[in-house]
């Protein structure tokens, strides 16, 4: 499980490069400065395709490592096909992806430095689509900027900085998709952080497969998270689901696999 975490993105470009891209036409991007970090950034967005020719407002979801979402050109190992997904179940939501920073990725995901790998920069990562990313996208665009209709997403590491966004930032981020969360880096501290934390407004879809690694530290990892969360609020408030794929492994198929029904289940 680990190796797939740690492997940098950027290994397969050369290959990626000679692909076809596979985005749609709603699917645009721009750059933009990350002060947090002290870098830019290259920010992918999906909009539905009545965008244009509606009036309405859209509520957001928020994904890191955009490469992998939209285009098999820039994806690592497979994209996750957001776009066609949405088109075909019609959703009404804006998708915004953040390109990971390659190298600085781990870094930038985890809430909090690992002995081993390092990283703990996540606080300002997510200063930047809190504080930068989410007004300026809230200012150009068609949004119903509360926290009830903003989702944070990802996989893997993004897995683990989404939920940790919910529970720093529950009056931004209401709602949560956390597919394959890399809780073994942090977990003590977010196991902390968690059982210490306010009562958890979020919902949070639970995603991961029971062949991740060599061993269960997945499987056991989000059943102590449910466990805390159901410690944290009432199960019976039926916030969060947890759904383990048998024969699942850590890799774009699972979170592609899964994609729909999450989205269906967080509303859209």
């Amino acid at each position: 499980m680990k190796i797939f975490i740690l492997i940098p993105f950027l290994l397969f470009f050369g290959i990626a490069a000679a692909q076809e891209s596979t985005a749609s036409k709603q699917v645009s991007t721009f750059t933009m400065e990350v002060p947090q970090l002290k870098t830019s950034r290259k920010i992918w967005l999906y909009l539905p395709k009545d965008y244009e020719t509606s009036t309405k407002k859209y509520p957001v979801i928020y994904m890191h490592d955009a490469q992998n979402l939209f285009d098999a050109k820039t994806s690592f190992a497979g994209e996750w096909n957001v776009d066609e997904k949405l088109d075909s179940l019609k959703a009404q939501v804006i998708v915004v992806g953040i390109e990971n920073g390659g190298e600085k990725r781990l870094e930038e995901l985890t809430p909090y430095k690992n002995e081993k790998y390092g990283g703990g920069n996540a606080d300002k990562y997510l200063e930047f689509i809190v504080n930068t990313l989410k007004p300026e996208i809230d200012k150009k665009y068609r949004t119903k900027p509360n926290a009830k209709n903003t989702t944070i997403m990802g996989s893997s590491l993004g897995g683990l900085v989404s939920f940790y966004a919910a529970i720093k930032y529950p009056d931004v981020f209401g709602k949560a998709g956390v597919f394959s969360p890399a809780f073994w880096i942090n977990r003590k501290d977010i196991n902390d952080y968690m059982a210490n934390s306010k009562k958890l407004k979020a919902k949070i879809y639970f995603l991961c497969g029971d062949s991740e690694g060599d061993d269960d530290d997945m499987v056991n990892d989000l059943n102590q998270m449910e466990i805390l969360l159901n410690t944290n609020r009432c199960y019976c408030l039926h916030l969060n689901k947890k759904v383990i794929v048998k024969g699942g492994h850590h890799n774009e198929k699972l979170w592609r696999d899964g994609f729909d029904d999450a989205i269906i289940w967080l509303g859209y």
